[in-house]
This record gives C-alpha cells, structure tokens and sequence, in this order.
C-alpha cells in the first residue's frame, strides 16, 4: 500500500519542479521583455529628443564662442520683478540642476549687481509677481572650465525660459501662462513661431498641453526632457523670464486675493489674445440670428455642483427667451467648450476656473457667477475684474446662495477637497457655525476650501431677480459695438485772465483749445477738469466744465498767484494729460 504513496509523491514532486523551472524560466522572459522595451523606449526617447532639437548648429564654432565669448546677459527692468533678460550661450548643467553663466574676457552682464543679484533674485521665472518657489539666478563659471567638464550640448533654436505657474488649472494656464508668454513673444522680433518654449517649474505635461502647444510649431521642453539631451545643455540664444503686464489679478500669497493695485492690460488686448487662440484652433466666431441667442451653463460633475441644474436651466430658458445648453470640461474639449461660449449671449457657472473662458464670450453678452454658501463674492473676483476691464464689454452678475439649507458640504473628504475631519473638535465646530468666510491668505485656508467645495442648489428666483436688476435689459451681443479707449490729448492754448473788482473781489477766466485729436473723433461725452491751487497751499479747488472757458470768481482773492491744471475727459473715465500749468496772477 505504501509504494504507489511513494511512488505519488515522487510525481508531485518532479510535476512541482517542472512547475517552478517554468515559473522562473517565464519571469526571467518577462523581465528580460521589459528590460527591452524599457531600452527601446529610451532608444525612442533619444531619437525623438534629437529629433525635437533639429540640430543644425555649426558645434565647433558654438564651442569656440562659448570659451572665447563666455556667456552674454542683457536685461530689461529695474527690479526682479519686472526683468527680462536675454542671454546668448546659457547653460545648464541637467545634473546639479543650475544654470551657468561662464566668464570670459568679452563676456557681458548688464545689469551686473552682484551679491545683489541674491537679493532676493536676479528675476521672476513666472509671471507670478515676486513668489519665492518662482525665483531665477545662475551659477558662475570661468569658461576655462569648460575642459573639464562634459561636453556641451548646443541649443540652436532661440528659446523663452520660464515657469508654468499651475499648468493642472485653467485660470492659471490662461491668466499666469498663455498670456504673459503671448505678448512677451510679441516684444522680441526673434521670439516669432519658430522659438521654442522651455518650462522649468518641473510639472508634467498637465491636462491642457495642447494649449501651449498653440503659441508656437516647435514643441516646448520640460525641464525632466532636458536630462536626454546630455549633462551641460547650451541654449545659443534665449530670453528668460515673462512680463507681467497682462496679468489682473493677485492670489492672496502676501495680502488677501483681488484685483492687481496697478492694471496694465485693456480688454482689447485680451480680446486680440483670445482672437489668436480661436484662429489656432479653426473656431470662427459666427454671428447667430436673434432667435437663435442662446445661454450657455457650466456643468460640473464632481464637485461645486449645481444641484438643481435642471431647473435652473429651464427658467433661464423662460426668462430670457433662449435657448440654454451646457458644457462640462468632463465631457467637452476645450476647443468644444470654446466654439461654443464664443457665440453666447450669457454664461453661467459656479465660481471656479472654468470661468477664465469668459474671455471668449463676444462683446454685450453676460457672465453669472454662482457663489456657494458664505463665500462672499466681493473677496474673490478675478472673473468680475476680467469682465471690468476697459474694452471687455461684458455684464457682470454675481448671486450668493444665503441659504444654509440649500448646501451640502462635505466635512469627510481629503481636506484639498474642503474636508476638515482632519482639525481638532473646537475648530470644526466654528467653521460649521460660521456664516461667511473671512478674509485670508493663500492658499489652504481650511474654511475657504470646505466652503468652496460644497454643493448647491440654487435658490432661482433670487438668481433671476439679481439679474434682473442687474443687467436690466435681455443681453445681447447684437447690442454692443467695441468701447472706445482713445484717450484725449493735451488741451491746447490754455490762458487765463484775471481783474480785481474790489479790495476783497476778484475775477479770473480761464480757456483753452479743444484737444488736436478730438476734431478726428466722434466722442459722446467731452468734459473738463480744472484744478486751481493758491500757491503755497497744500489742496486745490477741482471743477468738472461743460465748456471751454469760464470765470471764476467764488474762493478768488485780489493779489493773490494761483497755479491752475485744465485737463479734457472723455466720456466720463476716459482722461487726458494736463496742460502745461498756467500760473495767475489777480
């Protein structure tokens, strides 16, 4: 009985070992398959990124410049925060991650501020003004380091050297990124379609590559791609840093979030932005027939919903004689999204990035910011302030639901999600109690992110009346032709006469001349603005005049100088330069 056990064990035995010898024989195969798709893929690598250089470049003669030339550094701006400088032969070293500026006897480095270079940046590398994760500088070198160092690889194309600020965010892809790099590229001849972008924060791609894609036929670098090329990479010619003179809008990193003290950019140049992106992605704004305007709401789907979305859509159908569709990020592409907001006469969304595409909404049509439960719109207006600027020509509404009811929050999820089961008892307690959310820095506040992060059901009828009162009349795109932002010169020929009519009686007539450009224009509304100060004193009188002379007489006094400014407006915020300062004498 115990033999055909033995013999049974035997063949468990030897069918085990067969089983383990394929067993390895398999997995050696497999690793050894993945070890060479891992070598073919880093053999495509190499080739796509000599491929994606083209390179062209005379090496010996790129060499021989870089060891007798050095590096060259031009810049513009006074201050990190608004340079710009260019290079020629700029380094980067992929292993130490540091840029390398080499020395040479015809090396170039204006402005050269020394260790004040370290204070706290040579520039901003983002269009993020002054952010401490943002800043640039280089190392230095004597180019006789050169021989001892890996051999150089040249960069042929000219490039712009920057940093992507959030490239996961649409807000930021537009505001921070395509913006400044567009009209930075429109301030050098040599930045045109065939510069190459190179992005240095170290992102990956992000979901919207593409639209970085637009803005030139050479496709942009990732600082993790630069590590294919060789150990030092040489860009010949390159511009590093962005202007900021297209950005709105600060984030709240030192004082809390809101519009940029000094605005730079109109919406004209927004609009010729927005015009380029459309024309890159073959969307030709069509002007529909009237009964044809339609409404266009923002669908999310997995958070900041709008719970009632249905039946907002059929009242805003009813209220405004439109039409109403949605859009959503999750199941459009942005190009979709695009084609079809750049034809809508009112957009309506929550408050959250997605709105930034309000930027292709035509002239005369209406933006409807929906804020959850005490988020108080005056604290984040980056769509408000975009819809303000001069030439824009949009109407703007904002609608806060004030119902605690009409909000779901979630106190469970992560908390970048807006959850806070993460905070101690008493902490969570307050922010349930609390009614809106106050003032804050950037950019966890845990408050905020619970708020933002909750679900909505919109309250309608308070939604109409807002924006009833608001836009007052149905928004139309057929309504409105482009504002005019011609400013009025200087008044010409101004003049001043004075007579003293008794000891304490005195008179002084003040003209001027229309402005030289005025006779070309046709403008609404002409104002002027004269300002008299007695001489010595601290304020002076201001008079806003229909007219182009007049006598003054209250506040004058005998034997007295005055200083008088005249200045011409154009409808009613359109201002022009004072003339020359008149002094009078009575």
């Amino acid at each position: 009985m115990r033999a055909p056990t033995c013999r049974m064990n035997v063949a468990a035995v030897l069918n085990g070992l067969l089983v383990s010898v394929v067993a390895a024989l398999l997995w050696k195969y497999a690793n050894l398959r993945d070890h060479a798709a891992q070598l073919e893929e880093e053999l495509l690598l190499t080739r796509q990124s000599q491929e994606l250089l083209q390179v062209r470049v005379d090496y010996h003669a790129a060499l021989l410049a870089l060891q007798e030339q050095g590096t060259r550094m031009v810049c513009t701006g006074k201050m990190h925060t608004d340079r710009i400088c260019r290079f020629d032969y700029l380094c980067y070293c992929t292993e130490a991650e540091e840029f390398i500026f080499f020395h040479s006897n015809a090396s170039v480095m204006l402005p050269n501020l020394g260790p004040r270079r370290f204070q706290p940046a040579l520039l901003d590398l983002s269009s993020v003004e002054d952010h401490n994760t943002q800043y640039f500088n280089f190392m230095e070198l004597p180019a006789a380091a050169l021989k001892f160092m890996p051999k150089p690889v040249f960069v042929p194309d000219v490039t712009l050297i920057l940093n992507r600020f959030n490239p996961d965010n649409l807000m930021h892809i537009f505001h921070d990124d395509l913006l400044p790099i567009f009209y930075t590229m429109s301030q050098y001849s040599d930045l045109d379609n065939e510069a190459r972008l190179v992005f240095m924060e170290g992102w990956g791609e992000g979901p919207h590559f593409d639209l970085y894609r637009l803005l030139s036929s050479k496709q942009p670098l990732l600082k993790e791609q630069l590590r294919n090329f060789g150990k030092l990479l040489c860009f010949t010619k390159s511009y590093v840093g962005l202007s900021k003179m297209t950005t709105w809008y600060q984030y709240g990193f030192v004082q809390p979030q809101g519009a940029k003290a000094n605005i730079l950019v109109s919406g004209n140049e927004i609009r010729q932005f927005a015009s380029f992106i459309m024309e890159k992605l073959n969307i030709t704004r069509e002007e529909s027939p009237e009964n044809d305007e339609y409404i266009v709401v923002f669908s999310r789907s997995i958070n900041r919903l709008i719970l009632n979305e249905a039946e907002l859509i059929l009242a805003l159908a009813q209220e405004f004689q439109m039409k109403a569709i949605t859009v959503s990020l999750e199941e459009h592409s942005l190009a979709e999204i695009i084609r079809v907001i750049s034809g809508a006469s009112v957009l309506v969304s929550m408050h959250g990035a997605q709105l930034i595409t309000s930027l292709f909404l035509p002239r005369g049509a209406a933006m409807v910011e929906l804020f959850p439960y005490a988020v108080n719109p005056e604290h984040y207006t980056p769509y408000r302030t975009l819809a303000s600027l001069p030439g824009m020509d949009l109407h703007y509404v904002a609608w806060r639901n004030t119902i605690e009811e009409n909000s779901v929050a979630f106190p469970d999820r992560p908390w970048e999600q807006g959850g806070i089961v993460h905070l101690d008892a008493e902490e969570q307690e307050r922010i349930l109690k609390s009614k809106e959310v106050p003032r804050h820095l950037c950019c966890r506040n845990p408050e905020w992110l619970f708020r933002i992060y909750q679900d909505t059901k919109v309250d309608i009828q308070s939604l109409l009346e807002v924006m009833r009162q608001t836009l007052k009349s149905k928004p139309s795109p057929k309504k409105v032709r482009p504002t005019s932002t011609v400013h009025p010169g200087r008044v010409r020929e101004p003049k001043c006469q004075t007579s003293v009519q008794a000891a304490n009686e005195a008179r002084m007539t003040v003209s001027w001349q229309i402005p030289w450009n005025l006779k070309y224009l046709k403008v609404r509304d002409v104002k002027y603005e004269v300002w008299i100060q007695e001489q010595g004193e601290n304020t002076y009188m201001p008079y806003i005049l229909p007219h182009q002379n007049y006598t003054f007489s209250e506040n004058i006094k005998p034997f007295t100088t005055y200083l008088v400014w005249v200045r011409c407006i154009f409808n009613k915020n359109l201002l022009g330069p004072f003339a020359d300062v008149l002094m009078c004498k009575t």
